[in-house]
């Protein structure tokens, strides 16, 4: 008896995937409120190489709840859309962005502080989402980009030093990570 495997809806993929990272970080958050939040110490310390390594770790760290929270939709939301650009994308833009959220917060965060969160990863989907229909010029991707600008595009005040205690230079890098990613995997045109 022979069986084979029925390929998985995209969409039903991406919300598994997904889900499952949004499970992964409230679980994270539980096991850091019941260490007394020692997990709060691998988010990145402004220039200290030994932070470096934090780059990777501070995107599934919060500071509480309502930090959390704040960031589980758009993360959601944003990494679907972007998984269903396809596995190796989803894993190209997420790992840009991270690099370059985490690098700039390591170069001009304010000394002494702890920068945590999944926002940079947001603001890195966000900005990929919005740039992507510029480079491929498919009227499906600039479509939804006017509409997830028209849902999210408030946010993007963020990468503006406007509220203190809110790293935007997480979200500054992470945008910024998004529109290299967009450009890396949309924008190289081949020539004739």
């Amino acid at each position: 008896m022979s069986s084979t495997a029925t390929p998985q809806r995209p969409l039903v993929r991406a919300i598994q995937v997904i889900g499952a990272l949004l499970v992964l970080l409230w679980v994270v958050e539980i096991v850091d409120v019941l260490t007394g939040h020692a997990l709060d110490n691998f988010g990145i310390v402004p220039r200290r190489l030994g932070s470096l390594a934090h780059i990777a770790t501070a995107p599934l760290l919060h500071f509480g709840w309502a930090h959390l929270i704040a960031n589980s939709v758009p993360f959601f939301a944003l990494g679907v859309i972007v998984y269903l650009d396809g596995v190796g994308r989803w894993v190209i833009t997420t790992l840009t962005v991270v690099v370059t959220s985490g690098l700039l917060v390591w170069l001009m965060s304010p000394s002494g502080s702890i920068t945590a969160g999944a926002s940079g990863v947001v603001f890195g989907w966000l900005a990929y989402v919005l740039v992507r229909g510029f480079f491929t010029r498919r009227i499906g991707q600039i479509l939804l980009a006017v509409l997830i600008l028209a849902v999210y595009g408030g946010v993007l005040w963020g990468i503006l030093p406007m509220t203190a205690g809110v790293s935007w230079q997480a979200h500054l890098g992470g945008a910024i990570g998004g529109v290299i990613a967009a450009w890396l995997l949309n924008g190289r045109r081949p020539t004739s």
